[in-house]
């Protein structure tokens, strides 16, 4: 058995699967990202919106269906249940962010904690993927998974 030929490009830059990336696409990936969740909280469509291609998929933690493009999203918002028929939301926080841009894709990996005001908070797993948007270059979310968890007081470690 032989040795395999040495590394001809330096490590990460031989795309791989994690590049890492720019600390600049990383710092903007993420903005996306908390900017989309700023909407939410703020209840601004738009502001979310601005976020999203139009043509975006969701696996959304309340919807069984994928959810494919603007139109569909809008149908699940419009159906989703007032602060009246629920228990109120009070507070979102994505952290434990792993970011990775792979030139015009990106892959965001984060943890989202949702607070609520009569009700223990919820932990969700999270994954978005962005694309580059030309001309301008700024990042859209092209697709979000999001994995609902147990209430961090109830996770098994």
């Amino acid at each position: 058995m032989t040795a395999p030929p040495p590394r001809s490009v330096p490590p990460g830059a031989d795309h791989g699967a994690r590049p890492g990336g720019a600390p600049a696409d990383l710092a903007e990936v993420w903005t996306v990202i908390t900017g989309m969740y700023d909407g939410y909280t703020a209840g601004d469509r738009a502001r979310i919106d601005a976020f999203l291609d139009p043509e975006a998929t969701i696996w959304d933690s309340a919807t069984p269906e994928l959810i494919c493009g603007r139109t569909e999203l809008n149908r699940v918002r419009d159906a989703r249940p007032t602060s009246d028929d629920g228990p109120a939301e009070t507070g979102l926080t994505a952290y434990g962010q792993v970011v990775d841009v792979f030139g015009d894709l990106a892959v965001a990996r984060y943890w989202l904690r949702v607070e609520f005001r009569a009700a223990p908070p919820e932990l969700a797993r999270n994954t978005a993927v962005l694309r580059r948007a030309r001309p301008d270059g700024h990042w859209l979310l092209v697709h979000l998974h999001e994995d609902l968890q147990s209430a961090p007081e109830q996770r098994v470690r």
